[in-house]
């Protein structure tokens, strides 16, 4: 059943209570390498306990990433376990471990994590949905591809090495842990971009773009990968995905994206991002995500001139979805309004991609 905006609104709110009341009842969670593992502790703490994940936290922590991966999330970890370090080549996990290999580090790390609480049960009927194969976005920016092996899930990595889950559903208060039995690899190039010397090249294509969500955005790449990194757009990024827009907003453009954070989706109705993740509503997702898109790379120094050019104060323009928006200057701040007549706040402006430009925002803009 397809619901419209209002009722989905509705329904979020009325079924909080039930919803809250079934978590109250989780099943107990699956034990890891004979530890118990804790559903109101984060992926972190329960990590730590689980003696066939030594090398992974080992990793973790010399990545710095720590703090992540105990923060809110949620996230979705494939948990590599020791056996699966092991079966790399000689040498390679001492060689990632090294200080001056951080980047490579971070970069296989985070292609093991995704923006969002997947359990397995959701990401079989995507799969089944896509036709046996569904694509997600990691945190890495790598692209995995999960699909059913009999009953097994599996997840490929960019360089075709297959991964099977082996213990699934190990409920986290910030996500979810699927351990797996191979270490997921970004692809040849992506791997050799995070040696030593990339930093320095990285810094200079971030030219004078500012930082999101605490991460560097670099204006080389495009709107996904940039976005996928900023702690501040976790949900957005999970909406993304969910909507199958991840293709399109990787290409050539030129995009403006005006981006809300995880503030402003929580700012919501409780209940109604859970409500628009569900695949039977990804068309109402899709027409509120397109909303916040607009063809064409527009500054916010053109928009507020635009807007200051009116002489109704408003630049009146259609994002792809076709919904109006306006832009209104006020001193030295730019409003953004949707079509219920609704205004949020340029926060941060410019951020600049290969394919267009994003502008930070602080509500989420919604159709009639």
């Amino acid at each position: 059943m397809k619901l419209s905006l209002k009722s989905a609104l509705l329904a979020a709110t009325l079924l909080t209570p039930t919803l809250a009341l079934a978590e109250s009842h989780v099943m107990s969670n699956p034990q890891v390498g004979g530890a118990d593992m804790f559903a109101d502790k984060n992926i972190i703490e329960n990590a730590v306990n689980s003696p066939i994940n030594t090398t992974l936290v080992a990793a973790v922590k010399a990545a710095g990433l720590v703090d992540a991966l105990s923060g809110p999330g949620p996230f979705t970890v494939f948990a590599p376990t020791d056996e699966a370090f092991a079966a790399l080549p000689a040498g390679t996990v001492d060689t990632l471990l090294k200080p001056e290999n951080k980047d490579m580090l971070t970069k296989i790390l985070t292609c093991h994590v995704v923006a969002a609480n997947a359990m397995s049960d959701a990401v079989m009927r995507m799969i089944a949905a896509d036709g046996g194969v569904h694509d997600v976005t990691t945190l890495g920016g790598c692209v995995l591809k999960l699909a059913m092996d009999g009953d097994m899930l599996t997840v490929t990595d960019e360089q075709g090495n297959v991964a099977h889950v082996t213990i699934a559903d190990v409920v986290q208060s910030n996500g979810v842990i699927h351990v797996i039995d191979k270490v997921l690899l970004p692809k040849a190039e992506a791997a050799a971009a995070a040696e030593p010397m990339a930093p320095a090249a990285d810094t200079m294509a971030m030219g004078d773009n500012p930082m999101v969500g605490g991460a560097a955005m670099y204006a080389d790449k495009n709107i996904i990968e940039n976005a996928v990194n900023s702690a501040d757009h976790t949900t957005l990024v999970t909406a993304v995905q969910a909507a199958g827009l991840v293709d399109t907003l990787s290409g050539p453009g030129p995009f403006t994206v005006f981006a809300p954070t995880n503030e402003a989706f929580a700012a919501l109705p409780a209940g109604t991002v859970d409500t628009l993740l569900m695949p039977e509503n990804k068309d109402m997702l899709v027409k509120i995500l397109t909303a916040h898109v607009v063809a064409g790379d527009i500054s916010a120094e053109d928009l507020m001139r635009m807007a200051k050019a009116s002489p109704t104060g408003f630049y009146n323009f259609n994002a792809v979805s076709g919904d109006a928006l306006s832009a209104q200057a006020k001193g030295d701040n730019l409003y953004i309004y949707d079509e219920s007549g609704n205004a949020y706040k340029v926060t941060i402006a410019d951020v600049n991609q290969s394919n267009g430009v994003i502008h930070v925002i602080d509500g989420v803009l919604l159709p009639k």
